[in-house]
């Protein structure tokens, strides 16, 4: 038995959908622990494109899928995705944490209403209500998956959350009315369609290691999105990092055997907040272009710059992360000198650690290492040595810097086009 996770290193759209599938081949479980359908995985299988934004990316190689207690689910997203899966002959095994908390009507009301008072000094969220929904999980007002399955007990928790939401919505000065039984009658029909999916899966999973399966767990986002550590406020409102993954799934974190931080070779973010390495020239624009650099959930473009090893032994220090998983290598194809930061000038000092401090990041400059571009790199490759030396030499880099060695190195989208080191 072996418990393997995966995270992602930079502020998410590092390609955790085509890792996770590529690693779920030897799993029996894949495991979502955070997050929402504000993240975005993509699946190339062949022709065939899978975007999934709650629903684990294992479900397409036929494994079981576990929506985690750590998960805010928007029913009415997660039952458009099993209905998807369905016609495309996909049926997703899935188990959804009783424990999961669900996002109802008013917390997308509410973080629509939060960003536009913000006005220029806003987050980004994605307002698809994830950060209203934790907020009401740690402020002990949640609706939890369970509470869809009794309409009595449904009832009473809107008898008691809903004129408190009201107010706030009518402080904002929304029009907006919130139809108690029109809630009740939507969720409680979301609950007799997702019934047969929803268990005690902490159990589920205990039990699975009890007979020594192999289970992989899913993040979502990544560590520079973490609400401890990442950019702090513009962050997503979940712990992105290994420890979320334990209290997210229900298992004891001594069961986790490895971590595999996933690495973009170039850095991208979606949203506001600072970006020491971002590139506003003609390059940003190539990595953006070539990368196909729009996000999967918001379709907003991202913006791109160099890859920054700051934060990248930002996240190896807070996980624990044993192994490196590279991806879009082939993004980088044809410029002839690619750059990586090492270190950040702030204020005159050359520091090698993230600052706590936002408005530290926004003045902290670069410090960056040269190194000679490569023409193209072969989709068909399969061995690190068939890469261009420009490449080895590269990634060796990466490795030296953070001290943990690198497993897969991704050189397209699809599934055939991975290198196992």
């Amino acid at each position: 038995m072996t418990v393997t996770l995966v995270i992602g290193t930079q502020w998410g759209d590092e390609g955790k959908g085509k890792v996770v599938d590529y690693y779920s081949k030897n799993a029996d479980y894949v495991v979502r622990f955070q997050g929402g359908n504000n993240a975005g995985h993509t699946i190339k299988v062949g022709e065939e494109v899978y975007k999934l934004h709650v629903v684990p990316s294992g479900v397409i190689q036929g494994k079981t899928g576990i929506i985690g207690n750590g998960v805010v689910i928007d029913p009415d997203i997660l039952l458009q995705e099993i209905d998807e899966l369905i016609q495309r002959g996909k049926k997703p095994k899935l188990l959804i944490s009783d424990r999961a908390n669900i996002i109802m009507p008013y917390h997308k009301i509410l973080d629509g209403a939060e960003e536009q008072y913000l006005g220029d000094k806003k987050i980004g969220t994605t307002k698809r209500g994830i950060g209203p929904c934790y907020s009401d999980k740690v402020a002990r007002n949640g609706i939890r998956a369970i509470d869809l399955t009794n309409e009595d007990r449904l009832k009473k928790l809107l008898d008691r959350i809903l004129p408190l939401k009201q107010k706030l919505i009518d402080i904002y000065g929304i029009k907006t009315t919130l139809e108690q039984k029109e809630i009740l009658k939507t969720y409680s029909a979301y609950g007799k369609r997702l019934q047969e999916y929803i268990t005690a899966t902490h159990l589920e999973l205990y039990n699975a290691m009890q007979k020594k399966k192999n289970i992989l767990l899913e993040g979502a986002q990544g560590t520079m999105l973490d609400v401890e550590f990442g950019t702090y406020p513009f962050t997503t409102s979940s712990h992105v990092i290994a420890g979320g993954s334990s209290i997210g799934a229900g298992i004891g974190p001594r069961t986790i055997d490895e971590i595999i931080g996933i690495v973009k070779a170039y850095t991208t973010r979606v949203g506001e907040g600072p970006f020491p390495t971002e590139l506003l020239d003609k390059t940003g624009q190539h990595l953006q272009k070539v990368g196909h650099e729009i996000g999967t959930t918001t379709s907003r473009p991202r913006r791109c710059g160099w890859l920054d090893l700051v934060i990248i032994r930002h996240s190896c220090i807070l996980s624990g992360i044993t192994k490196l998983a590279i991806t879009k290598l082939d993004v980088l194809n044809s410029l002839p000198e690619i750059k990586v930061c090492t270190h950040y000038n702030l204020n005159g000092k050359k520091i090698d650690y993230f600052p706590a401090s936002i408005d530290d990041v926004a003045v902290c400059k670069p410090v960056y290492k040269t190194f000679k571009g490569w023409d193209t790199i072969d989709s068909k490759t399969s061995s690190f040595f068939a890469l261009p030396k420009e490449a080895q030499t590269y990634l060796r880099f990466i490795e030296k810097e953070t001290t943990v060695p690198i497993e897969l190195v991704s050189i397209g989208p699809g599934r055939s086009e991975t290198i196992d080191v």
